[in-house]
């Protein structure tokens, strides 16, 4: 009897935030990412009167959705009918309570040896900020916050 190896499990990482426009903005800059184009499913969906249009914003020239925007890896996948991508993701999603305490899970940008400094850097332009900095005998890494408020980490 062959044993069938099981699929891998698709999956996102759906991050709560107050304005996911531009905490898409900054993840799609932060990770050179891509805002996905929601837009020809968005119009599908007005269309139908399955969607109102107080759901909806101007993103970049396009309709989007108002609550939900997600950016994903340029390489990977996606769903042309619907703009969906299909693997590496981020998605952001509007939640009206803030942000009050430490996140349970973060992401760990890595920008390459020697390259540290200058992705901090890159990162404080587009609106992040230093928490600090941390150097432990199992490495070193500066701890951040996007724009609003939450942590990551550059190796």
């Amino acid at each position: 009897m062959t044993e069938k190896t099981p699929a891998p499990v698709h999956w996102k990482l759906v991050i709560d935030c107050a304005d996911p426009q531009a905490q898409a903005d900054f993840w799609a800059a932060a990770l050179h990412y891509e805002a996905e184009d929601n837009g020809a499913f968005i119009e599908r969906l007005l269309e139908l009167g399955a969607l109102p249009r107080e759901a909806t914003v101007e993103f970049h020239a396009r309709l989007a959705f108002r609550d939900l925007v997600a950016v994903r890896h340029p390489d990977d996948p996606y769903d042309e009918a619907s703009g969906t991508g299909l693997g590496r993701r981020l998605l952001f999603q509007r939640v009206s309570e803030p942000k009050t305490v430490k996140n349970r899970l973060h992401l760990d940008l890595h920008p390459g040896d020697g390259r540290r400094a200058d992705e901090v850097e890159r990162l404080e332009g587009l609106g992040a900020s230093v928490l600090r900095h941390v150097k432990e005998p199992g490495g070193e890494w500066v701890v951040m916050a996007d724009p609003e408020g939450n942590e990551f980490c550059v190796q």
